[in-house]
């Protein structure tokens, strides 16, 4: 299924409820009303449980996944395609292997994945363009998906090759913020964070090249776990964006995107980075202890001035706040970024010069994607070679800050900026769109070059109602201490009690 772009629809005010959509014009058709809206799904632990206790079964669940993504599709548009009768063969099969008394971590749960990860039998489009052939199989994420038991009923939409913080483009249309359809859910994994903050999925996956998985969390208060680098396999891919992207779960709870995180973690034999594992959903139910956590307000250098906006600044000075009511030690400091851009936009460059090298109609991408993959092209070879190389020392310095300074933690806001509105990088050059970019997102990248984990976790709203997050970061291969520090929080402030109006 591929969805045609919906109208401009009119703002909705955080916490209202509404059962019906918008009428909604399609391309030379008249208005017609939209479907009205079923109940948003449980989530992934309490879907697995009813399972489980066979108080409901995968059938209806799916059916009901679908039934809500059809009805939302014309305002929401977060589904690049839809496996509709697949999903529901799948499900079926599922309650036959749960009446014989068969259980898995997700047996049975309707899931989605971002439209960069391949799935037997549907094109894995990235947000372009064109016509692409089905996937001859699945990526090694979908199939420990499957092994899980989980049905996967579609893909969502992601801006073209995952390089902007927002899910829009001619190929899809616009995809929208479930808490007010006028804003975007941000990108590049925009579908699947406005697919699950909507209840249209318990969950879903996206991937993380710099803040992908973190902001579109942060502008739809869900939680977003970007992990360890190589803790979720990215075959077929071996060294996706030149080391910079993860895949990462979305999810409504901690718990949940720790258990989809442990659904899903592991190494193809092709992997080039396989840190240990963790136990990510036992991490959500641990204390972390008592925690030193530095706050940070200045992002890294991006030429830009950008600081964060007043109502992202209280959102995040209240959060820390809350750390430190629960008794952890909250000092602020400056981490020691140096000239990291200098090492990712070789990288993030020649990673899109990468993928859309392999577009089959070259002419169909984005203007600003023809200009990303020259000057890929030209910092390419030795450039991003010597920009690898500068990783190890980059571990040093930023790592001083809890090596040296002995923090655990590091809290900043995940953005500078709430969600903007839909069309705000419309008709902008490729250098227009970088700075704005920049300017609305300084601080999740890095972590990226780096390749340690990171949590976006919600820190609440601005006074018009639209979502803001605060991201913790740690050193190498500390997730569980993240996870634990975010399950901690999420005790305390019950964001998840909150939903769109949607």
């Amino acid at each position: 299924m591929s969805s045609a772009e919906p109208t401009e629809a009119e703002p909705t005010e955080a916490g209202a409820t509404e059962q019906t959509g918008p009428a909604v014009r399609e391309p030379g058709r008249a208005p017609r009303p939209a479907a009205p809206v079923p109940s948003p799904l449980p989530g992934l632990a309490e879907s697995a449980r009813r399972l489980a206790d066979a108080t409901t079964t995968s059938t209806a669940l799916v059916a009901e996944a679908l039934a809500r993504i059809e009805a939302t599709q014309p305002t929401l548009n977060a589904f690049r395609h839809l496996r509709a009768e697949a999903a529901l063969a799948e499900a079926a099969e599922a309650d036959r292997r749960l009446a014989a008394g068969e259980r898995l971590p997700l047996l049975g749960v309707p899931v989605a994945v971002k439209d960069d990860t391949d799935v037997a039998g549907l094109p894995t489009h990235f947000g372009c363009d064109g016509e692409r052939p089905p996937a001859a199989s699945d990526s090694e994420a979908v199939r420990r998906l499957r092994a899980a038991g989980a049905v996967v009923v579609g893909k969502t939409n992601s801006c073209e090759l995952g390089q902007w913080p927002f899910t829009e483009g001619t190929a899809f249309g616009a995809t929208r913020n479930p808490w007010n359809t006028a804003h975007t859910p941000g990108g590049s994994s925009g579908g699947s964070a406005a697919a699950v903050a909507a209840g249209l999925v318990p969950a879903a996956l996206g991937s993380d090249g710099a803040g992908s998985v973190r902001i579109p969390a942060a502008w739809t208060h869900l939680v977003g776990i970007k992990p360890q680098r190589g803790r979720i396999s990215v075959h077929p891919h071996s060294d996706s964006f030149q080391g910079l992207t993860v895949n990462g779960p979305l999810a409504r709870t901690v718990a949940d995107a720790a258990l989809l995180l442990d659904a899903v973690a592991g190494a193809h034999p092709e992997d080039f980075h396989r840190p240990p594992a963790v136990r990510a959903a036992d991490a959500a139910r641990r204390d972390p202890g008592r925690l030193r956590i530095a706050l940070a307000w200045r992002p890294p250098l991006t030429l830009t001035g950008a600081g964060p906006d007043p109502e992202v600044r209280r959102a995040v000075t209240a959060l820390a706040d809350t750390l430190a009511r629960l008794g952890h030690h909250v000092e602020e400091a400056r981490p020691r970024y140096g000239l990291i851009g200098l090492a990712f936009v070789p990288r993030a460059t020649v990673g899109i010069a990468e993928f859309a090298a392999r577009h089959p109609e070259p002419a169909l991408l984005d203007p600003r994607t023809r200009s990303a993959l020259r000057t890929g092209t030209r910092l390419g070879g030795r450039v991003v070679r010597a920009a690898r190389a500068r990783e190890v020392r980059q571990h040093r310095r930023i790592g001083a800050l809890f090596d040296t300074s002995g923090f655990d933690v590091l809290l900043t806001p995940t953005t500078a900026a709430p969600p903007p509105r839909i069309g705000r990088f419309d008709d902008l050059s490729a250098w227009r769109t970088d700075v704005a970019m920049a300017a609305a997102c300084p601080y999740a990248w890095p972590w990226n070059v780096l390749g340690w984990p990171g949590v976006n976790v919600p820190a609440g709203f601005t006074r018009s109602g639209l979502p803001v997050g605060a991201q913790l970061l740690g050193p190498s291969r500390s997730e569980e201490r993240l996870i634990a520090l975010a399950a901690q929080l999420e005790d305390d402030l019950r964001w998840f009690e909150h939903r769109p109006p949607v």
